[in-house]
Parts: structure tokens; C-alpha cells; sequence
């Protein structure tokens, strides 16, 4: 692989759509939509935590039971929805957020940016929730076919990473490929009207296009990438409110438990609440991982591999150390401590 960032190439908008907000991640990590989201702390008893259209924390929103979990504890529950996981990495690094998810990417930029993130836990592998989409119709037929043409995604997204090793495998030059960044609703758009000849693309809304426009996956993540979702957090409230966080791993596990094996019924009763159709919602459940647990030395290893690759395409400001940033709770603290005596 080459040390030169990737081409770039604007997309220009049609006439008469409203412009959009791009959120794009740099070596900086802009903080403008976590500002929008009143970045001072909560105060009351609240834990704010940031969700997408993808994985546990979105089912958990549907039930609702994350809310009857957290009574007793005196604390409620502020939801607020994100496109993908680099603006909520932003909100989160910048305080306006105290809990959520995101691919394994996100994080690594966001850990570049600031000392306060924390990994508080992952979820296995899902590596079939995540793809490079082409047209039905494409003569696109392998990786190695992407050379010279042009991708959507979202920068710094899990798919970002599935794209990199992707082309790697396929012995394509990063910078051998045009990347137009953007985020899933504008990528989709470019998607439909042919403005791109491929889109790296996450659940749902990779099952969404494979339903309404036939688009062939490409690739996966299946022997690529792993495609974990992270459980993130900021240090200064893993400090202050260990077991509030705890007690959200445990909420989630519940609803994990609930969900594994019934993506149909799971579907059925969470579309309306999530506003995705429920064909295209049980599709990707059917691909999700289920199974919160702490990070363990595999898991942290993995995740140093996306940091050095990032950073060996020059594509974060410096390196960084995956593990500095993972969150012990206290019960395992205790646990390492009695072991220790």
C-alpha cells in the first residue's frame, strides 16, 4: 500500500435539493455538529447516549428498557440520533454525548483527538454488515476492478477500514481508486443515479439498497474485516458514573439476549419505532452480532491493526495505542486487584 492519501472527487449536488451537512472527519475532528448539540455536561441524573440505525443500542431505544434499567439508579435517558460514527465520535469527544457505538474506525480518529475517550465494550464480529455495493447491472466484478474508479463512503467509518483492506487484498493502491465522501443519505443518491460506480456501505442501509435497487455486493467484510461495533464512552464520566455504564452493558446484554435468533419478530415489532421497513430491518439483524463483552487482548489487537493502517496511509495526524484507551470496570479492577494480593 502507498503512504499518499487518495484522490478525492466532489460530487456535485442537483439542482433544487437542500444542501446537507457534510460531517467530515480531519486530524482535528471538527467539532461543529457537537456543538449544535449544547455540549455542556448534563446535569440531574441524565446519560445522554448517541445511536444510529445499526446495532444494540437502537433495539435498545425501541424497547425502552433501558430507561426502566436505569430507575433505580435515579438516572434518565436523553437519546440522540447520529448518521454514522464519526459525528457521534465528535459529540462524544467533545462532552455533548456521554455514551454510544460506532465501527471500529471511528474510534481511532476520535482517540487521536482526544485523551478522553474510552472504550467501555464490543460486540463479536459482523462481518457480513457491512459491503462494497455495485450496480446490478456494473461489469464491476472483483476488487481489483475498483482501479481507477470511483467510490462513496462515509470517512472514517467502519466501511472506510473494509475499503482500505479491501484494496489491499485486491493489490490496489489506495490512492489508485477516486474516493468521494459522503455521508449514507448523499451516497445513496450519488449511488441511484450512477454519479458513483461503487458505495462502501454499512446495515441498514446496505440491506436498504440491496431491496429497493438489486445492488450487488461486491465485497464483504467476511475474511477482510471484522466489523465490530464499540461500546465508547468519555473518561471523565466513566470516572464519575462507573455504574451507570455498567448498568447500560448489562441493559444491552438483556436486549441482545432478546433479540439473537428472532430477527423477524424483532423487526416486526421495531420498525415503526426506527422507521425502517421491517423487511429491510430483519435482513440486517439477520447479519448483526449479538454478545456485549469487555475488550480482550484479541480484540484490542485487532483494533491496533485498523490505527497503524490508518496511519500508515497518512490518514491520522499520529499513532496511537488502542489500549490506553480501554475502560477497566471496577468490578474487574477489584477482581485484578484480589488476584494480585
Amino acid at each position: 500500500m502507498t503512504d499518499r492519501p487518495s484522490r478525492t472527487l466532489p460530487l456535485r449536488r442537483p439542482a433544487g435539493l437542500a444542501p446537507n451537512r457534510r460531517l467530515l472527519l480531519s486530524a482535528g475532528l471538527g467539532l461543529a455538529a457537537a456543538c449544535a448539540l449544547r455540549p455542556a455536561r448534563a446535569a440531574g441524573g441524565t446519560i445522554r447516549i448517541g445511536y444510529q440505525k445499526y446495532g444494540s443500542l437502537v433495539l435498545l431505544k425501541g424497547r425502552g428498557s433501558l430507561e426502566s434499567a436505569l430507575q433505580p439508579l435515579g438516572v434518565t435517558v436523553a437519546w440522540s440520533e447520529f448518521p454514522s460514527g464519526p459525528p457521534l465520535m465528535e459529540a462524544l469527544n467533545a462532552g455533548a454525548v456521554d455514551f454510544g457505538s460506532a465501527g471500529e474506525a471511528p474510534p481511532i480518529f476520535a482517540q487521536a483527538a482526544s485523551a478522553e475517550l474510552r472504550y467501555v465494550a464490543t460486540e463479536p464480529p459482523a462481518p457480513r454488515g457491512e459491503a462494497i455495493l455495485v450496480p446490478k447491472d456494473s461489469p464491476i466484478r472483483s476488487v481489483a476492478d475498483l482501479r481507477g474508479r470511483t467510490i462513496a463512503l462515509n470517512k472514517g467509518s467502519n466501511v472506510h477500514y473494509l475499503l482500505v483492506r479491501a484494496l489491499e487484498q485486491a493489490g490496489v493502491p489506495y490512492d489508485a481508486v477516486k474516493l468521494a465522501f459522503l455521508a449514507p443519505a448523499d451516497a445513496n443518491a450519488a449511488f441511484v443515479r450512477g454519479s458513483v460506480d461503487a458505495w462502501a456501505i454499512w446495515d441498514p442501509f446496505q440491506a436498504a439498497a440491496e431491496r429497493s435497487t438489486g445492488a450487488r455486493v461486491l465485497a464483504d467484510g467476511q475474511g477482510v474485516a471484522p466489523n465490530r461495533q464499540f461500546y465508547l464512552s468519555r473518561r471523565g464520566f466513566t470516572e464519575s458514573s462507573p455504574e451507570v455504564v455498567s448498568a447500560v452493558l448489562k441493559a444491552i446484554g438483556a436486549v441482545d439476549a432478546w433479540a439473537e435468533g428472532h430477527a423477524d419478530t424483532v423487526a416486526a415489532e421495531l420498525a415503526p419505532s426506527v422507521g425502517i421497513p421491517a423487511p429491510v430491518l430483519s435482513v440486517a439483524l439477520g447479519r448483526l452480532s449479538y454478545g456485549v463483552a469487555p475488550l480482550d487482548a484479541t480484540v484490542i489487537a485487532d483494533q491496533q491493526k485498523v490505527a497503524d493502517a490508518f496511519h500508515g496511509l497518512g490518514l491520522l495526524p499520529k499513532p496511537i495505542r488502542v489500549a490506553d484507551a480501554v475502560w477497566t470496570p471496577p468490578e474487574r479492577q477489584a477482581e485484578a486487584q484480589g488476584a494480585n494480593r
